[in-house]
């Protein structure tokens, strides 16, 4: 137990001096907002989702992400009174005539906020973040929007969690003792292309760089850490195999430097307005299934579950990630998932 505490520390201090610091979501797909404020108010109602997700389970140490994401539009007006907008008896609300009928959102503004709280091993990372997007049409069923995101995250090192030993009890990079406090603003921004058959968009975290210190100013440091931008890039098409059911195959790229591109590839099969399966492929990590399903009209419910094809798998059960759901305001009564987002 005392070699993998240790080994996960090293791990962690990698982690945070040379790769990805923003948490990873398995289901990116049923949140983008999450990673792009250009998303805020895509939807004619609120939208919050909650999600809690356990990585490498069974391994002490191993990151556990929690976050709240709720937005909305401002003078958005395109609350559909056709047959389309409601359930017509015996059909789908959201087949192929409803997308062949489907037509771009005119201007609007949207608000929003995001609250993640990201512990791994002796860190904690709090951040919250208020966020802004105008959308606006480019043609007749495509609309563009950017939005930006500003907020203040507090980064705490919990020193009881660094016990190496008699010999050496705490890390001598480290000047204290305790819990030690690091608090940070920062800015995220993004575009978002979207339209009844695909999406696009790319959006930048942490735009500004902040230094990772713990230490004293005379400890020898080789590297010093700090919170570098990470890039992410999504794309996804919809496919109509049926007039109840729809597939959505999708992409993310991720750039943290001076990590290599990372590469994730999605699919999303649909039934109605109802029932989701999806499988995910991660480069060089491995594999993930996820389910989900929309009830009361008001109310989602998704799982999905990491395998790691890696030498992970050997000291952990994998990864467990739930989000939960909840439309307010939804004039779309009968519709329970999301228009814009999917």
């Amino acid at each position: 137990m005392r070699i993998r505490i240790l080994f996960f520390c090293l791990l962690i201090s990698s982690s945070l001096l040379h790769a990805q610091q923003r948490p990873h979501y398995t289901q990116y797909i049923l949140n983008n907002y999450a990673l792009n404020p250009a998303l805020t108010g895509i939807e004619n109602y609120t939208d919050i989702k909650i999600s809690h997700r356990r990585q490498w389970t069974g391994l002490d140490g191993a990151p556990v992400t929690t976050y709240i994401t709720l937005h909305g539009p401002v003078g958005k007006s395109d609350y559909k009174t056709t047959s389309t907008s409601f359930d017509v008896e015996g059909e789908n609300p959201l087949g192929k005539r409803y997308w062949q009928d489907y037509t771009a959102s005119p201007a609007h503004h949207g608000i929003g906020l995001q609250i993640y709280n990201d512990q791994i091993g002796p860190f904690n990372d709090f951040s919250a973040y208020a966020t802004y997007a105008y959308h606006m049409p480019v043609d007749v069923k495509t609309n563009f929007s950017a939005g930006i995101g500003v907020g203040v995250g507090n980064l705490s090192l919990n020193m009881n969690k660094l016990f190496f030993g008699n010999i050496n009890p705490v890390d001598p990079a480290v000047a204290a003792s305790g819990e030690l406090k690091k608090t940070r603003f920062n800015a995220r921004a993004g575009v978002w292309l979207y339209s009844a058959d695909y999406f696009a968009g790319v959006s930048v975290l942490d735009i500004l760089p902040k230094k990772i210190d713990f230490s004293d100013n005379n400890t020898a440091r080789v590297t010093e850490g700090k919170w570098a931008p990470h890039i992410f890039a999504t794309t996804g098409v919809r496919f109509m195999l049926s007039e109840d059911v729809n597939v959505v195959p999708s992409i993310m790229l991720k750039y943290i430097n001076p990590v290599p591109v990372q590469l994730e590839t999605n699919l999303k099969l649909q039934y109605r307005n109802l029932i989701w399966i999806g499988g995910t492929y991660r480069y060089k990590y491995g594999f993930a299934g996820m389910a989900g399903i929309n009830a009361l009209n008001s109310f989602q419910l998704s799982y999905s579950y990491d395998y790691s094809s890696t030498k992970l798998n050997q000291v952990s059960n994998g990864t467990h990630e739930v989000i939960l759901g909840f439309i307010i305001g939804n004039k779309y009564s009968n519709r329970t998932c999301p228009r814009n987002v999917w």
